[in-house]
C-alpha cells in the first residue's frame, strides 16, 4: 500500500476512535430508581393527591419524560416505582387537599406545591412550603450560570431570611419533614404556619404565586403588602393549638410524629421582622345602637343605650369585662358575636367574650340603676388571649 495512503487511512482510524469515544462520553448517565417515595406536607396532603415527577435538563427545561402517581394515604405519603431518568434533575409536582393545620380541618380546595431535587443523591424526596417557594430563584439563578447544588442553597437561604430563619445548618428543603424533630424541620412548619394563618386556599395560593415571583431576580421580598400579611398571619395564629392540631393528626393516622419546636421561630419572626403589622382590632366610634362604649378615646357618656363594637379580623378574639352596677343590657339579642358570661356579685362585673370574627355589636345600658348606683363603669378589654387587659378605661356617666 502507498505509504501516503496508509497515512491518511491511520489518521481516518484514529479520528474515528476519538469521535466515538467522545460520543460514548458524552452518552447521558441513566438513573435506575426502584423507588422514588416521601411525603407531601403543608399539614399532610391527604389520600388521592396527585403527585408527578418529570425529568428536566440540566438547565431545568422538561425533556418530556413524566411519571405519575397518586398518595396512598393521609399522611402524605408517595412512592412512585421503577423510575428511569437520563438526568439527574427533577421536578415534582403534588396537587390535592390537605390537613389545615390551624384550622384542624381538611382543606376546602386544593393546594398545588413543588419541589426541585437532584435524584443523583437520593430517592427520598418531601414536597412542601419551602421547596415551593424556592423553586423560580433556582430556576433563574440557573439560567444566570450558577450551578443546581449551589442554586438550592442559596435560594433556600433566601427564602428563608424572608421569614428571619436563615441558617447554613440545614438539610435541603426536600428533605425537611415537618413530624420529626430538628431545626430545619421546625424552621419548615413555621414557616408553613405563617404563610397559611387563617387563609382561605385560593389567598394561600396566591401569596406563594406572588411571593416566587417577587423574589425570583434578587432573591428580597419587596413587596411590602405580602410581608404585612405574613407578619399578620404569625401574630394572629396559635401555636399551642397548632401543635396539638397536628399531634392529634398523626396520632389518629397511626404515624409516630414527632412535632419540632416551631414557636421559637415564629417568635423570632415576629420580634424581628420589619414587616408592619396591620390586623389591629377596631373599635369604631358608633354601632347599631349609638356610641361605642369600647370607642377608646370617649370617656364620657350620657345615660341611654349604646354599642359595644368590635371589628375582628380573622384568627383574633376579644374578652371585655365591664365592672361596675350601674350598667345592663337587653338579655335576648340576636347575632351579636357576643357571649356573656354569669354576673360576678364579688366585683360586681360580666365578662363578654368573642364567638366569632368580623363585626360584633350588641345593645348596653348605661346609667341603668340611676345615680344611687354610682357615675363610673370600668371597661376592661383583653385581646387575643392576653391575661392582663391590653387596655381599659373608666365611663363616666353624665345625667
Amino acid at each position: 500500500m502507498n505509504p501516503v495512503k496508509t497515512f491518511k487511512f491511520l489518521q481516518l482510524a484514529f479520528l474515528f476512535l476519538v469521535i466515538a469515544s467522545c460520543e460514548k462520553e458524552s452518552l447521558p448517565e441513566t438513573f435506575l430508581f426502584d423507588n422514588i417515595s416521601g411525603y407531601v406536607q403543608k399539614g399532610p396532603y391527604i389520600n388521592g393527591t396527585d403527585i408527578q415527577i418529570a425529568e428536566l435538563t440540566n438547565q431545568l427545561h422538561p425533556t418530556g419524560k413524566n411519571f405519575s402517581s397518586q398518595l396512598n394515604d393521609n399522611k402524605g405519603t408517595f412512592s412512585i416505582s421503577n423510575i428511569e431518568l437520563e438526568s439527574p434533575f427533577a421536578e415534582l409536582k403534588a396537587n390535592g387537599f390537605y390537613f389545615n393545620e390551624v384550622l384542624n380541618q381538611n382543606s376546602a380546595a386544593q393546594l398545588t406545591l413543588y419541589a426541585l431535587a437532584d435524584i443523583s443523591q437520593t430517592g427520598d424526596l418531601n414536597v412542601n412550603i419551602l421547596s415551593t417557594l424556592e423553586m423560580q430563584r433556582v430556576r433563574y439563578l440557573i439560567s444566570t450560570g450558577i450551578d443546581f447544588s449551589s442554586a438550592k442553597a442559596q435560594a433556600q437561604s433566601e427564602v428563608l431570611r424572608i421569614f428571619e430563619m436563615e441558617s447554613p445548618q440545614i438539610d435541603a428543603s426536600e428533605q425537611l419533614d415537618i413530624s420529626k424533630q430538628g431545626e430545619g424541620n421546625a424552621r419548615l412548619l413555621a414557616l408553613s404556619v405563617i404563610m397559611q394563618g387563617f387563609l382561605p386556599e385560593a389567598d394561600l395560593s396566591q401569596l406563594i404565586a406572588n411571593i416566587s415571583s417577587d423574589i425570583r431576580e434578587d432573591g428580597e421580598l419587596t413587596d411590602a403588602a405580602l410581608g404585612t400579611i405574613l407578619i399578620n398571619n404569625a401574630r394572629t395564629i396559635k401555636p399551642e393549638v397548632i401543635r396539638e392540631n397536628l399531634e392529634k393528626k398523626y396520632e389518629a393516622l397511626g404515624h409516630q410524629a414527632n412535632i419540632p419546636d416551631f414557636k421559637k421561630y415564629i417568635t423570632h419572626f415576629i420580634e424581628n421582622t420589619g414587616f408592619e403589622f396591620t390586623a389591629f382590632i377596631e373599635y369604631p366610634e358608633t354601632g347599631e345602637n349609638g356610641l361605642n362604649i369600647l370607642d377608646k378615646e370617649r370617656t364620657s357618656y350620657t345615660y341611654g343605650d349604646y354599642s359595644m363594637k368590635a371589628v375582628l379580623p380573622e384568627g383574633t378574639n376579644l374578652r371585655v369585662k365591664i365592672q361596675g352596677r350601674n350598667w345592663g343590657f337587653p338579655a335576648f339579642q340576636e347575632d351579636t358575636g357576643w357571649i356573656f358570661g354569669d354576673w360576678n356579685d364579688e366585683e360586681s362585673s360580666r365578662i363578654f367574650t368573642s364567638s366569632k370574627t368580623g363585626a360584633l355589636d350588641m345593645e348596653i345600658m348605661l346609667g341603668l340603676m340611676g345615680p344611687s348606683e354610682g357615675d363610673q363603669v370600668t371597661v376592661f378589654v383583653f385581646e387575643n388571649e392576653d391575661t392582663e387587659p391590653s387596655w381599659s378605661k373608666i365611663i363616666k356617666v353624665n345625667y
